[in-house]
């Protein structure tokens, strides 16, 4: 996972110092496996038609998947681990104004968690199958949660 190029940020944007110690800690569950090697081909939000992307949960975690087949839709949260953590203001390509960056959808923030509603196409062992992901190949899953939708 390779750091955010501290000099790439716009013009007005507002960058802060980070502080030196974090206040707790993540376990990676997972990988995520997409068509996208970067983020500007990642598509804004996800598609539920989209490609299938595949969700590989780590051996430790195996055992955690049983019954999410049960339900249609899944919430994923994952680390978006190229966005840098340091702008507090931002200037959007698609407006050229300067946001806060809690005003905004943005990947950059101080913990690049992101949450996408998916719709779960089948189970493959210790993988699942899911439409309408919008994240680069590689991406980091922090935790799965059923959608309250279960299949009819």
């Amino acid at each position: 996972m390779s750091a955010p190029d501290e000099a790439e940020h716009r013009p007005g944007e507002t960058l802060v110092a980070l502080p030196q110690n974090f206040a707790a800690s993540i376990y990676f569950i997972g990988i995520i496996r997409t068509p996208w090697a970067n983020r500007a081909a990642c598509p804004k939000r996800g598609d539920p038609d989209g490609p299938v992307c595949r969700l590989e949960i780590s051996p430790p975690w195996i055992d955690a998947l049983d019954g999410v087949d049960a339900f249609a839709a899944l919430q994923i949260l994952y680390w978006m681990h190229l966005a840098r953590r340091d702008l507090t203001r931002q200037s959007p390509r698609s407006s050229q104004r300067l946001h806060g960056t809690f005003a905004l959808r943005s990947p950059m923030r101080p913990n690049p968690i992101a949450s996408s509603i998916v719709r779960l196409i089948g189970r493959e062992g210790s993988t699942l199958l899911v439409r309408g992901l919008d994240c680069v190949d590689g991406t980091p899953i922090v935790d799965i949660k059923p959608d309250h939708c279960p299949r009819w």
